[in-house]
């Protein structure tokens, strides 16, 4: 095993640890200690890798993210790409909560869009691949923020106030406002006509009749 593997292990084995202690105590309450006990290393080894056990959560969300990133080119459309993010949500929403407590809604809110921003990306990509278009790289890149940010903040809400926010309802405004608004901008900016009606558009599958027959 390389070094790069080992240490890779060693991180992994860490974060399954915290995620471990995150099902019962909220992360300020969690210490080295116990996640170099559980993982039978010793605290020289951890502060090699980490700063803090703040800085393990951080990689261990990252991480996460990295397989939803790579998860996403699998989905067809857009139905299927926020149902996936928001199965995502609901498997970590202990996690989550707790991440949202300890660092705060902003902090969670920069971690979201700092990883939906490549989810964002590819999705313009395609889009514009399917229409046969290609907008100015600085409005597709205004777009990719302006979405990025609105995506996360809208998941962020819905994690934080479930119980007032349906799921299904939830997920197919969101699809509603990518399908219906992102073929005619990208077109707009590429000085295209304007694709035909939104349930008819391309973009990830978008041809094709929806799950809920719209």
């Amino acid at each position: 095993m390389t070094h790069a593997e080992q240490a890779n292990r060693t991180k992994a084995q860490l974060a399954a640890a915290l995620k471990q202690k995150l099902q019962t105590k909220v992360i300020s309450k969690i210490t080295v200690s116990e996640l170099i006990k559980a993982c039978n290393i010793n605290r020289n080894t951890f502060y090699y890798h980490f700063e803090s056990v703040y800085d393990l959560l951080k990689w261990m969300l990252e991480q996460e993210a990295i397989q939803v990133v790579k998860h996403f080119d699998l989905l067809v459309d857009y139905e299927e790409a926020i149902s996936f993010v928001m199965d995502y949500v609901e498997e970590n929403e202990h996690i989550l909560k707790c991440t949202c407590d300890a660092v705060g809604r902003d902090e969670l809110n920069r971690f979201f869009a700092a990883d939906f921003r490549d989810v964002m990306r590819s999705l313009l990509d395609r889009v514009e691949q399917e229409l046969g278009v290609h907008a100015e790289p600085a409005f597709k890149e205004f777009l990719c923020a302006f979405y990025t940010e609105a995506l996360a903040g809208m998941l962020l809400d819905w994690l934080r106030n479930r119980e007032l926010r349906d799921r299904a309802n939830t997920a197919r405004y969101l699809v509603q406002v990518l399908r219906c608004s992102l073929p005619g901008l990208l077109s707009s900016s590429a000085g295209a006509p304007a694709p035909p009606a939104a349930k008819n558009a391309p973009g990830l599958g978008l041809n094709r009749t929806s799950k809920n027959g719209q």
